[in-house]
């Protein structure tokens, strides 16, 4: 057996950035930046006013000055103010040339053309040329996932389009006698397949396009025509079961069959020591453990790493670990590296803290679906009281 690193490494060795495509910005959400985005000219690229009110000079108060026109957001005022002189403005609205001060509606006196106005700090309520971004600012970065914020930040420097990874192409394959899919009436000794509905929706969360296939029958020819169908089509298959070496374990031996150059076979790892990965040609295979919490773990630990490099992204930011403190007691810890489910939460002082449910058995799915984190413990790790710092992967 490898180590959780030692098999992320290796897996990660075989896996390319997906191809580039440029996309507008709507269709860049949750996808992830190939180039890096840059300012062509400042924002705001004049002085604009924050509030609605009267443009001025701040030295020509106070006192009353005579109103020459209106200055309103994308509709300048066309001429400087001169000595006395002062402007309608709206918010948003460009600064005539010679007025420095924006005087609030609210504290002037109007009469007709004429405005009163009490002592104005010079800069007041004026927002300068470029005080949101410069020219030539990097606003994004290359390998950045796209968020709403993102996209609004593109489109103020003029973007209508993006360069983004394509979206790596994801095979989601289960099999087994016991299984039926979500919908169908199961007989008294199967149980609904939902690993590979949650696998699925991993992928898309982590910026892949998912596609099920299964569940299939434990006929080794039909899984290994799945197989292969889903290896030619797609840039990676996740096997979800069939992960052990069991007499309908037909997973493995197809791709082995097919060509399959294995990577590593077992991990010391508790929970997904059965955990596997594989190249054929160009294209890769995971196979994930088939029990709901060993197949989540397993997938946090390989598959979001690999997504995120098939993306552009750097795959060792989903890896790294954060300290809590851990409300019960952790018993020592055996060979393997351990992941154990946890509750997190954060106290009013700001205090990070995780509890592990009593009940750990990788069958359990109710039990990781309450369990947003991941403690990490290694191999032999002595005993940790309650309180204890510890380290924790984090969705």
């Amino acid at each position: 057996m490898i180590s959780v690193a030692e098999a992320r490494a290796l897996m990660l060795a075989s896996a390319a950035p997906c191809s580039t495509v440029n996309v507008s910005l709507r269709s860049a959400l949750a996808r992830s930046l190939r180039e890096d985005v840059m300012a062509s000219r400042d924002q705001p690229p004049f002085r604009a006013s924050a509030m609605d009110g009267y443009a001025l000079r701040a030295i020509d108060t106070p006192g009353p000055l005579r109103m020459i026109g209106e200055a309103g957001a994308g509709r300048a005022l066309g001429r400087p103010l001169g000595v006395g002189e002062c402007a309608r403005i709206f918010t948003g609205a460009p600064l005539p040339a010679g007025a420095d001060s924006i005087l609030i509606q609210e504290d002037a006196a109007r009469d007709g053309e004429i405005v009163t106005a009490p002592l104005v700090e010079k800069g007041r309520h004026v927002r300068s040329a470029g005080v949101d971004f410069k020219s030539g600012d990097r606003l994004l970065q290359a390998g950045a996932l796209i968020d709403a914020a993102a996209i609004a930040l593109a489109a103020a420097a003029g973007r209508a389009s993006l360069l983004v990874s394509r979206r790596p192409k994801i095979a989601v394959l289960s099999g087994g006698d016991e299984l039926v899919s979500p919908g169908q009436s199961p007989g008294q000794d199967q149980i609904f397949d939902s690993m590979s509905v949650g696998i699925a929706a991993l992928v898309e969360q982590w910026g892949g396009d998912a596609t099920g296939i299964g569940p299939l029958a434990d006929r080794a020819p039909d899984i290994a025509n799945a197989i292969s169908e889903a290896i030619a089509a797609h840039d990676l298959t996740v096997i979800v079961g069939g992960a052990s070496v069991g007499d309908h374990d037909h997973a493995r031996p197809a791709v082995r069959d097919l060509g399959g150059v294995f990577l590593f076979e077992k991990v010391a790892l508790r929970p997904g020591k059965p955990s596997w990965f594989a190249r054929i040609g160009g294209r890769l295979v995971l196979g994930l453990p088939g029990n709901p919490a060993s197949a989540f773990v397993c997938a946090r630990l390989f598959l979001r790493p690999l997504i995120d490099q098939m993306c552009g992204r750097d795959p060792m930011m989903s890896a790294g670990v954060r300290k809590a403190r851990t409300r019960a007691p952790l018993s020592a810890n055996g060979s393997r590296e351990t992941y154990v489910r946890a509750a997190p939460a954060t106290d009013e002082s700001g205090q990070a803290w995780v509890t592990a449910p009593a009940r750990q058995d990788s069958s359990l799915l109710s039990v990781f679906a309450g369990a947003q984190a991941l403690i990490v413990r290694a191999p032999d790790a002595p005993e940790a009281p309650a309180g204890a710092l510890v380290d924790v992967l984090y969705p």
